[in-house]
């Protein structure tokens, strides 16, 4: 299971071995929170759990020291700027120095726009952008008192594409990836090289993102297929801290999906659209609900039970690569059009 790896080296890596390294995780209480903390902990390092939910950082601190690593829970409201300030502070001091920062707390909203409750839209802002923005504000005079370290952010492959009815969350992983950036520009500008600024977009995950998502589309929700396991992100991730990379994407379809957006934006949006329409609901009614937005519902595991999409990944994935040949074939085709009309 692999990433892909987008542009260029975008800084320097860790400075000492994964088993020397203290990392903080943010949302690390499920999903591809959990998936990464267990990845680092099999590799010796030391963990920072934070979350808003104790005693599922519990759990998932105690399966990292059963896997060989160290774990220090710290729970934590990302939307708080002083609580985060808090943890990287708690961080620093109990671990003695902090070499990573993994930005993962995310929550979703999903429903017509102008349909969802305005106070959920601006509160998955809050977690997903202004979280992460907190985050990097914490992590960077500590990374930099280190010698140099590495932020990761995770923003999702819908931080270059959008999916209809996930409106806040596409603005919110859109905002991330400016966000990281504009950072990364800063850091060299001011002399500041040795901190590395990743962003990760990942394809369709099997968490329990879905399920615990704030739902106002009057039907169950699903993650369109195909769903690539947790791990998959956890070891791009782990990659990422090792060689920094300006982006990288996880999973083959975000790739793919990805290119097509590039080169037929127009056909890509509706294309997405269409596809994401008919796969991203259940068949059965939901009623309305503010899901995990403003409380936690984590349980300290990584998957979200969509085993039966994973089992789709090969066909739709080669579905999805016929299609980025038509959207190329597409697009040299028009470009050959015009070229012949301006002359």
């Amino acid at each position: 299971m692999t990433g892909d790896v987008v542009g260029y080296r975008c800084g320097m890596p860790l400075a000492r071995p994964l088993r020397d390294t203290t990392v903080v995780i943010t949302g690390a209480s499920s999903g591809i929170g959990t998936a990464t903390a267990y990845a680092l902990a099999r590799r010796g390092c030391t963990v920072v759990l934070a979350a808003r939910n104790k005693l599922a950082l519990r759990t998932v601190a105690r399966r990292c020291g059963e896997l060989g690593g160290a774990a220090l829970v710290v729970p934590t409201d990302v939307t708080d700027p002083a609580a985060v300030e808090r943890l990287a502070a708690t961080a620093a001091g109990q671990c003695g120095r902090i070499d990573g920062w993994v930005n993962n707390a995310a929550v979703g909203v999903v429903g017509l726009f102008d349909e969802i409750p305005v106070a959920e839209f601006r509160r998955v802002l809050e977690v997903d952008l202004l979280g992460t923005a907190y985050g990097m504000r914490a992590a960077l005079p500590h990374l930099d008192a280190a010698g140099g370290g590495v932020v990761v952010n995770n923003a999702s492959v819908l931080a270059e594409v959008a999916m209809p009815y996930q409106s806040a969350y596409n603005a919110a992983k859109h905002g991330i990836r400016g966000l990281a950036d504009t950072v990364r520009q800063e850091l060299r500008l001011t002399g500041r090289g040795n901190i590395s600024i990743c962003t990760v977009l990942p394809a369709a995950i099997d968490t329990p993102f879905f399920r615990h998502a704030a739902n106002h589309s009057g039907r169950t929700l699903a993650p369109p297929p195909p769903v690539y396991p947790p791990e998959l992100v956890a070891e791009t991730i782990v990659r990422l801290l090792r060689r920094p990379r300006r982006e990288t994407y996880a999973g083959g379809a975000a790739r793919l999906i990805g290119l097509q957006w590039r080169l037929a934006p127009a056909l890509a949006e509706r294309a997405l659209a269409w596809y994401a329409h008919r796969t991203q609901f259940g068949p059965t009614p939901h009623p309305d609900g503010a899901g995990n937005v403003y409380r936690s519902a984590a349980e300290g595991v990584p998957e979200g039970g969509w085993h039966g999409r994973r089992r789709q990944l090969i066909r739709i994935t080669a579905a999805l690569g016929l299609a980025a040949a038509g959207t190329a074939v597409g697009t040299v085709a028009a470009l050959a059009r015009q070229r012949r009309d301006s002359r």
